[in-house]
């Protein structure tokens, strides 16, 4: 009798810890507003990686799709936590063509850029003239 009352107890408190697990996913990430002299302010991930936008992109529509995807992964946060200095109503995500969801800043679709290796590192900042950080206090809303 006590083994079963063991191994209920034990079932029980592994299901409250998924589920704060997952409560805790859920609450996604929370970016950080970043600063470098040569290109001031700057968004980063939770993990102080740079985010970049795509001047190709439109408002909550991606245009970087298939092998473009291997170089500038997609950014999704889930429900983003907006970092002080910065306002949350300007974090927002939708679903791509491919089903993915993907978050965006001032409607901006967000993304990774593959050649950062290091927290800090803004290597993709102006590629081809069409990518740039997210510098969340002079970026425009996108249209």
């Amino acid at each position: 009798m006590k083994t079963r009352y063991f191994i209920g107890m034990a079932a029980v408190a592994a299901v409250l810890v998924l589920v704060f697990a997952g409560l805790a996913r859920a609450e996604g990430d929370t970016p950080q507003i970043k600063q470098k002299e040569v290109i001031g302010n700057y968004l980063a991930d939770g993990k102080g990686m740079t985010l970049y936008y795509f001047k190709k992109d439109q408002k909550d529509k991606n245009s970087c799709t298939g092998p473009c995807l291997e170089k500038w992964p997609v950014y999704h946060g889930g429900q983003i936590q907006a970092p002080r200095g910065s306002d949350g109503k300007d974090f927002g995500e939708f679903t791509r063509a491919d089903g993915k969801k993907q978050s965006t800043f001032k409607g901006w679709p967000l993304y990774y850029f593959a050649g950062d290796k290091a927290p800090g590192d803004t290597k993709g900042q102006g590629v081809k003239d069409v990518w740039y950080v997210i510098n969340p206090t002079t970026l425009v809303t996108c249209d």
